[in-house]
């Protein structure tokens, strides 16, 4: 072969190789065909409520009568306690009237009946109840315990029967008293003060400010400290707050003026009483209704 053959033959291969490495460079850069992704998801139903996946909620207590008058539902933070007091009912007849188990339990948007069966909710505002008759004995010279010791406040007075009282007209003419004999230092501002506060000093009495009876005593109301709070007629609530000694008990009836509690300072910033009255659950101004000094 001669010097020129073999010099084509050498070049012939070198340009084979350069072919094949350039191909197989080109198949290393170039984009793969990808499988299909399948969407699990697809056609997957979002469930309506939290629970089993796909599964409709449940309706809460009493959602049949939502809107309906004589009717709540319950707001978050809400309580029977403050139920009660902003429906002017006891809350122990909140229990009764809607079977609950547990009155540590209630659900946001769960309905609850706060008048009582077979009571016309349209009428029941104008439909007043009397006092109970009302029986005193002295106050016990043992200072009585706190709310919030948990132990049992000393009874100041003889319980009466746990029986709504016969319905009659006049609940307006409640003969109202003064709760303490401190200054008024903040006066009633239905968005803010939703009473009076009044001054004094940590042991003075706080006083019954008419007849009634006790629908609470303790301190479950958050912002109010050791509470009290009273039930003068169907129309007539009445609230004591921030007391550092409760002398009264749930169910307990009280003359007006008489000694119930000692202003302190619980849940507040400084001595004092909170004091409210409420109409048919609404707090309204107890200077419109108290004797003037």
């Amino acid at each position: 072969m001669t010097m020129d053959k073999k010099y084509m033959l050498m070049n012939f291969k070198w340009t084979c190789v350069l072919l094949l490495a350039a191909t197989v460079m080109a198949g290393c850069t170039s984009t793969p065909n990808r499988a299909p992704v399948e969407d699990r998801n697809a056609g997957m139903k979002v469930p309506v409520a939290a629970g089993v996946p796909g599964e409709a909620a449940k309706p809460l207590p009493g959602a049949e009568n939502s809107g309906k008058p004589g009717y709540y539902t319950v707001k978050p933070g809400d309580t029977l306690i403050r139920i009660g007091l902003e429906n002017g009912q006891n809350w122990k007849d909140l229990v009764k009237w809607n079977t609950l188990d547990n009155p540590n339990i209630i659900e946001v948007g769960q309905v609850l009946r706060v008048v009582p069966p077979g009571v016309d909710p349209n009428a029941a505002a104008s439909k007043p109840i009397t006092n109970a008759k009302v029986e005193t004995k002295p106050l016990d010279a043992k200072p009585a315990p706190t709310a919030a010791s948990g132990a049992a406040p000393t009874p100041v007075a003889v319980a009466a029967p746990s029986v709504a009282p016969a319905a009659r007209e006049g609940d307006d003419d409640v003969n109202w008293a003064w709760p303490a004999a401190g200054s008024v230092v903040a006066p009633f501002d239905e968005g803010k003060v939703k009473g009076l506060v009044i001054g004094g000093k940590a042991g003075d009495p706080v006083l019954a400010a008419a007849d009634g009876r006790v629908v609470y005593a303790g301190s479950g109301l958050r912002g109010y400290g050791n509470l009290i709070i009273l039930k003068h007629n169907g129309t007539y609530l009445s609230a004591y707050a921030h007391n550092q000694v409760l002398l009264v008990k749930e169910d307990q009836t009280v003359r007006r003026g008489q000694k119930i509690a000692e202003m302190g300072s619980t849940d507040a910033d400084g001595v004092k009483l909170h004091f409210e009255i409420r109409k048919q659950g609404k707090p309204i101004d107890p200077a419109k209704l108290l004797p003037p000094r």
